[in-house]
């Protein structure tokens, strides 16, 4: 599946700016923070979207994240490989798409071709495989017959489960009790009460084909595959083992992410991924911005009622990605604010460069402190437009620090 143009990154190396220094993210699984500084190639997999809704902030908030870390590698002088999924066949969307009438498919076809739209116009980094599920199935049925071959399989009534407790660091990635798990696979597409399985915890790896549902043939009877072997095998596929961050929202910690996780080790027998990083939700009206509740702020809308998609990223980048926070329509207009000061400074000049690139640099590496690094541009940004610098500096240091803000930020 295509995913979307990339836009133009500056090598702040060949401004004369150097490079950028290893970055450190907190890894959930460590509960503490991480170095993540590979040799010469990063790699690095985030979980996509269900396409049965428009992009929203939450959506945003978590893509702008795995940007800039995707942007920090770059600019430590590292080749990045990014692998996105999008769940195109799932029972979300196959509801969304019988209580509306639309065929899933085209369902499907037109979320998608509005998320790139929205990655696109906030010059969020494209992947470089971009896979949905649905094409992913051979895949997938290859790492559930590595799993029967390891026997950590079982079937009920024509379903493929996954014994999990078949890998031994089950619970590694969350470092959840066994009660709060029950609860949030309940809360999140488990069945942890059906009756015959094995654990309430072990999770589907081959529905068998239901009534007016889709289906593909397999070993296992015509069916489809479950939500977390997708990931899995989509990672491995492209990345391998043991790469470097397994990347996406606090909601897919359990079970998404330690279903993956665990199916993928017991396969392989090697560790899936060296880190797990994940966006805090982002909330409105009170509740946790989600589709099932509907009180979702939309990227598309917010560009229909001509928001520049640099304010809108700006807005997302004022807050810490692991901090949960609540959009306000303030947001917005404080966005703009800051985006147009930013764009006359960079077009006026003002002080030395080196300073402004150096804090954003630390601040970004540190834990990706967006909040800390646009604190410095604004503090470069007031100098500027208080005449403050060498005069003959001018325009070649706005010119820098507008480079340096795209390569790292994204702002443009």
């Amino acid at each position: 599946m295509r995913a979307w143009t990339s836009p133009e990154v500056p090598d702040l190396s060949d401004l004369g700016l150097g490079r950028g220094s290893a970055v450190q993210v907190f890894d959930t699984a460590r509960g503490a923070a991480a170095e993540i500084d590979p040799q010469d190639h990063a790699r690095l997999y985030v979980c996509g979207i269900t396409p049965y809704d428009a992009t929203h902030l939450g959506h945003a908030a978590t893509y702008l994240t795995f940007d800039l870390l995707q942007r920090v590698w770059r600019d430590r002088g590292l080749d990045v490989t990014y692998t996105q999924n999008i769940t195109d066949v799932d029972d979300p969307l196959l509801e969304r798409a019988n209580a509306t009438g639309v065929e899933w498919t085209a369902l499907a076809e037109r979320e998608i071709d509005l998320f790139r739209e929205d990655m696109a116009a906030l010059r969020i980094l494209p992947p470089d495989h971009y896979i949905g599920a649905v094409e992913s199935i051979p895949v997938a049925l290859q790492l559930i017959e590595r799993l029967r071959d390891a026997g950590a399989t079982y079937e009920v009534d024509g379903d493929v489960y996954f014994s999990v407790r078949a890998d031994k660091d089950f619970g590694g990635v969350s470092g959840y009790d066994t009660d709060t798990m029950l609860r949030l696979f309940g809360e999140r597409g488990g069945d942890p009460d059906r009756t015959g399985k094995r654990d309430p915890l072990d999770c589907l790896l081959w529905q068998a084909e239901r009534p007016g549902e889709p289906s593909w043939d397999s070993p296992f009877g015509r069916g489809r595959p479950g939500w977390h072997v997708e990931c899995a095998a989509i990672a491995l596929e492209t990345l391998g083992r043991d790469f470097d961050v397994q990347g996406g929202g606090t909601d897919l910690i359990f079970p998404h992410h330690e279903m993956s996780a665990s199916e993928a080790q017991v396969a392989t027998e090697a560790r899936f991924a060296k880190a797990y990083v994940h966006q805090a939700m982002v909330a409105y009206d009170g509740e946790k911005m989600s589709k099932s509740l509907g009180n979702l702020v939309l990227v598309s809308r917010l560009r229909a009622d001509g928001h520049d998609p640099m304010a809108i990223r700006l807005a997302v980048l004022a807050h810490h990605y692991r901090t949960p926070w609540e959009w306000a329509d303030s947001d917005i207009v404080d966005a703009h604010k800051r985006l147009d000061r930013w764009r006359e400074a960079f077009a006026s000049g003002g002080p030395d460069p080196e300073g402004v690139v150096a804090a954003v640099r630390h601040a970004l590496s540190h834990d990706l402190d967006a909040p800390g690094a646009i604190v410095a541009v604004d503090a470069w940004v007031d100098a500027a437009l208080a005449g403050s610098g060498d005069a003959d500096a001018g325009h070649g240091s706005g010119q820098l620090v507008r480079a340096a803000v795209d390569a790292l930020l994204g702002v443009l």
